[in-house]
């Protein structure tokens, strides 16, 4: 069977697409933008937002003094910390409240005083109620330092409704 789509109301096929892209991107942009500004914890981290749209995320920081633990290399918190920040705009990027459930880490290698490091969240499975998420954070050097995984619930409360 060959299925003929038209043009709706005079508006190209991929026009429709390409709107209701970008105005999920919207509203990934202005959740991303109300989580920063309420956000005292990843203020401090700096991070800073490079890809914002529902289902993905790409974030990244610069790490600190004030970041590394007694053995001078960067605290486990702090990539964390960042892979965390990267579901949480992921998944709240459809304009729905998400909060973990479940977040498991490794660290295959460390990170230093003055690594950038920055986190990839990819969406692994979306239901209505629960997203898995698959997180990876590499440095400058592009090594990878931290893989996370994270499962969200995702509540009925919408953003901006």
């Amino acid at each position: 069977m060959i299925l003929f789509l038209r043009p709706f109301n005079h508006i190209s096929l991929s026009l429709i697409f390409t709107f209701a892209h970008m105005t999920d991107n919207s509203i990934a942009q202005k959740v991303v933008e109300h989580m920063m500004q309420n956000d005292r914890f990843s203020q401090w981290l700096g991070i800073e937002c490079l890809v914002m749209q529902a289902g993905k995320s790409v974030i990244r920081l610069k790490v600190r003094d004030e970041m590394v633990n007694g053995f001078g290399i960067a605290h486990g918190g702090i990539a964390f910390s960042l892979a965390d920040s990267a579901l949480a705009f992921a998944s709240n990027a459809y304009g729905r409240l998400s909060v973990a459930l479940e977040c498991s880490v490794s660290y295959p290698a460390p990170v230093h005083v003055g690594d950038e490091l920055t986190a990839t969240a990819e969406e692994l499975s979306m239901t209505n109620r629960i997203g898995v998420y698959h997180i990876t954070v590499t440095n400058q050097k592009n090594e990878k330092v931290a893989f996370f995984r994270g499962t969200v619930y995702r509540t009925s409360k919408e953003y901006f409704k």
